[in-house]
């Protein structure tokens, strides 16, 4: 039972008992057992039932994010949306439905200063948008008025709850050459739409790179889990209230660099980190991995090559593309099926002669062997 299913006696209790948390002296705990007794107090007749659903209404506001708690409790969940005062939508299985949650302007106003303030961020009007991680690893953006004309808008891209592998995303044979990729050190880009399983394939092919292994992590906001015993994880930080204190994807890179990586995994290439990215590729730190959006191989090619030119560091587009050829050898394109289902759709290696393309259509794989000799003893 939610706070918005409470009867009348429920949640005249449950407005009781956030009446006495406002009451706490300052850095004064509220728990489950607290606010269990205190109901106890206000309400000896109460059922246990009616007792636990006024204490988990009141919990959820008082340490969690209120009314969208119980659809972050949902598994089934991938995202939750705020558009402004009004019902909450959500995303299932790759469908958007409306949920019976209805949020108004206090209410989401009190939700983005939970999310932002523990991090030291702000959303407000001088600084209307903002990223954000919330403790179970799951992302979140907000866009604040005057940018969002209805808004705040509040956007929670879920963490999975069950780690995915390669297996959930292709057939046998595909995951076996992914696999085989990982262990023979290629670097890997994977490309997708918005929402399509890039960073879940990323970290399910992350998971595959051997124990013994360095691994530094790069990400704008930190989502990657993997279960290695050496791993280094950077996050990216925005400037501070003063427009001080940024620290960019781009400067991370290049930090992790001088951090003796075996591997480097870069959660999203979006800009000019692209060619630092492309330089690490290139300088011994094989086995690389890292994601871009884009709708085909092809595509994202092209778009490691504009991102590249953002770099501004004056290199002519012909030495770019040598760059990029010397540095990629695969990318694996994901896509979203009918029904919610993240997929691969298509592996490619780049720069072989002819061009080595494994397909996947109709559940039929077709595929050669890697052109390139190994980066590695396999």
């Amino acid at each position: 039972m939610t706070a918005s299913r409470l009867d009348p006696a429920g949640l005249a209790l449950a407005d009781r008992l956030r009446r006495r948390v406002v009451g706490l002296a300052p850095g004064e705990a509220v728990t489950s057992r607290l606010l269990t007794d205190w109901a106890r107090e206000e309400a000896p007749l109460a059922s246990r039932a009616d007792v636990d659903a006024a204490v988990r209404a009141v919990l959820a506001v008082a340490v969690g994010l209120g009314p969208l708690e119980p659809l972050l409790a949902d598994l089934t969940v991938n995202e939750v949306m705020v558009n402004g005062p009004g019902p909450v939508w959500v995303e299932r299985a790759g469908r958007i439905e409306r949920t019976d949650v209805v949020v108004d302007g206090p209410a989401i106003a009190q939700l983005v200063e939970r999310i932002v303030a523990p991090l030291g961020l702000r959303a407000d009007r001088a600084s209307p948008c903002a990223d954000a991680r919330l403790p179970d690893g799951s992302r979140a953006h907000v866009v604040m008025p005057p940018l969002a004309v209805d808004g705040p808008y509040l956007t929670i891209r879920r963490f999975a709850a069950r780690p995915m592998s390669v297996d959930d995303f292709c057939p046998p044979q595909v995951a076996a050459l992914l696999r085989a990729a990982v262990a023979e050190r290629r670097n890997l880009l994977v490309a997708g739409a918005t929402s399509s399983g890039k960073t879940t394939l990323l970290n399910a092919l992350a998971a595959e790179i051997p124990e013994g292994q360095r691994i530094v992590t790069v990400e704008e906001a930190a989502e990657l889990r993997l279960g290695q015993e050496h791993v280094v994880r950077l996050e990216a930080r925005p400037p501070n209230a003063e427009g001080a204190g940024e620290f960019r994807v781009r400067d991370l890179v290049r930090n992790a660099l001088r951090m003796r990586p075996d591997r480097l995994v870069v959660g999203e290439a979006r800009g000019a980190e692209a060619f630092d990215l492309l330089q690490a590729m290139n300088t011994g730190h094989d086995g690389s991995f890292s994601t871009l959006h884009a709708n085909s191989p092809a595509d994202a090619l092209r778009r490691l090559e504009s991102m590249t030119l953002l770099a501004d560091v004056g290199l002519p587009l012909a030495a770019v593309r040598q760059q990029i050829a010397a540095a990629v050898d695969v990318i694996v394109q994901v896509a979203r099926r009918p029904g919610g289902r993240r997929a691969v759709v298509e592996v490619a290696e780049v720069g072989a002669r002819p061009p080595d393309v494994c397909v996947l259509a109709d559940e039929r794989v077709v595929h050669r062997q890697f052109a390139r000799p190994p980066r590695c003893d396999p």
